[in-house]
């Protein structure tokens, strides 16, 4: 008796480090996406996306804010590009309590690349629309899972709980309003 399997869309972004050149439309586009109202203000603070710049080497590199981390890691590589060292935080993802990349501005909450998620939806993330030299690539593909995959009440209560610890409750309870009422507009 075989088991049915699930289909689920993955969405993702390839970015080609030959072609970007260090604009910063892509970070531009995502903070402009994600002001309250959407659009009208560009605070950097708000782009999911950072794109690391190091003009005399020409090395550039877009990074897209991912999934928070309660700890700091304890990975601390050192990559060599070009002779320039680059230290293992440059090139993370994750919103974690060593840094202030990838959190919210008004309340230090930790931001995550949303794909720009809407209503209605948009083709494909601001950050790749807005990239003038076509280094960041919109990817969907199929996979097929074995079981649905749902968040579990209690690991959303442990999340909430390990915000509420760290940015206080106030602070959390504000900005779900904040979120609540812009999804609303």
């Amino acid at each position: 008796m075989s088991e049915e399997k699930n289909k689920k869309i993955i969405k993702s972004i390839k970015v080609d480090l030959d072609k970007c050149h260090g604009c910063r439309a892509c970070e531009v586009a995502c903070a402009a996406f994600h002001s309250d109202p959407k659009y009208s203000i560009v605070n950097p603070a708000r782009s999911r996306i950072r794109v690391y710049r190091n003009e005399l080497d020409n090395v550039f590199l877009p990074v897209r804010a991912g999934a928070y981390t309660k700890a700091e890691c304890e990975g601390r590589q050192t990559y060599v590009i070009n002779e320039q060292e680059y230290g293992e935080c440059n090139f993370c993802n994750a919103p974690c309590p060593s840094r202030d990349l990838f959190k919210e501005p008004d309340s230090g909450l930790p931001l995550r690349c949303d794909m720009c998620e809407s209503d209605p939806p948009l083709e494909e993330p601001m950050c790749v629309k807005w990239c003038l030299a076509d280094a960041l690539i919109y990817e969907e593909r199929e996979e097929e899972v074995e079981e649905e995959e749902e968040i579990k009440e209690d690991e959303l209560e442990l999340g909430l709980e390990l915000m509420a610890d760290k940015y206080g409750l106030d602070k959390l309870i504000e900005t779900v309003v904040r979120m609540a009422e812009s999804r609303e507009a």
